[in-house]
């Protein structure tokens, strides 16, 4: 039997559930999530081996159309770039749905490499019709409405949080592979080191107990991450763009940072299986967006 090894690129616009989907794709939360637009910022590298196929699995930023500060820049930059080098680009968008940031994404799409439309939400999207047949319809009708903009390689309606869905997308996607030996070992979920993906849990954190306007000012940087026999000692600073910020993070008495921080503690011990020792601190550093410095501090560049 042939082993197929290959790129495939998530792309979409913001919030359309790439993050949830590499998850499932890879079998474990490898890129954090969120109900807020621009969660991702990186380019988080997943990787799922089966007994026939190595799937290296790209989650890119969501093309930002929305905020014009450096960091925005680099991070569609990384999205074009990304899909230059794949053999399979998955575009995400959500099931009956199209938008203006859709449309923009659409037209980076390389013409030399397959592109699958993936409609996700579909579960959302059958939540709002009436009867069956009128979903079905519906869907029907969008799906045609999609094979008119592009020349999709295949249609594909789905619900990443169905595990049913996630197998069948899977077994679509393989043909896409080349076939060639496995690049990475088959146990390997992603290639991003431990101190990134606490930076990622924290900010999650973050994210998930804040207003809507905290994550496009927000950051955080890993100080100090080390060994001490079995347990993890990390020191994190959460990086926010305005005195309000800082407040809004903190809470009263600092109970929001303390359920921040122990929200994270204890994913990141799930994650690394073992002891975490968690220190946190919220410092403000207006324009922080657009200093590189910064930036590449996050690793963003």
């Amino acid at each position: 039997m042939s082993f197929r090894c290959g790129t495939v690129a998530l792309v979409g616009r913001p919030n359309v559930g790439k993050s949830t989907l590499l998850n499932a794709l890879v079998g474990q939360k490898v890129s954090i999530t969120s109900r807020k637009a621009q969660t991702t910022r990186h380019r988080i590298l997943g990787v799922n081996t089966t007994e026939t196929a190595q799937y290296v699995l790209v989650d890119t930023p969501g093309f930002q159309t929305k905020y014009n500060n450096a960091m925005n820049k680099v991070m569609n930059r990384t999205v074009k770039t990304t899909m230059a080098d794949v053999d399979v680009i998955l575009f995400v968008v959500e099931s009956g749905y199209w938008s203006k940031a859709d449309e923009q994404v659409l037209e980076i799409l390389p013409k030399n490499i397959p592109v699958v439309l993936l409609a996700n939400k579909l579960d959302v999207f059958a939540s709002r019709a009436d009867a069956p047949e009128d979903r079905d319809q519906k869907l029907f009708t969008f799906m045609r409405e999609m094979s008119e903009k592009f020349e999709f390689s295949e249609i594909i309606p789905m619900t990443a949080k169905n595990t049913d869905d996630v197998k069948r997308l899977l077994g679509l996607l393989e043909p896409y592979l080349p076939e060639q030996e496995a690049i990475y070992e088959p146990d390997m979920l992603t290639d991003r080191s431990e101190k990134f993906l606490a930076a990622e849990i924290l900010r999650e954190k973050v994210f998930r107990h804040t207003g809507d306007e905290l994550p496009y000012a927000s950051a955080v940087i890993i100080d100090q991450f080390k060994m001490d026999g079995t347990m993890r000692r990390i020191a994190a600073t959460i990086l926010v763009d305005r005195d309000s910020h800082k407040a809004m993070v903190i809470g009263e008495k600092g109970a929001k940072l303390k359920r921040i921080s122990t929200e994270a503690r204890q994913d990141m011990e799930k994650l690394f299986d073992g002891k975490v020792f968690l220190e946190t601190w919220v410092k403000v550093k207006s324009g922080w967006a657009d200093d590189r410095v910064i930036l590449r501090e996050q690793g963003i560049e």
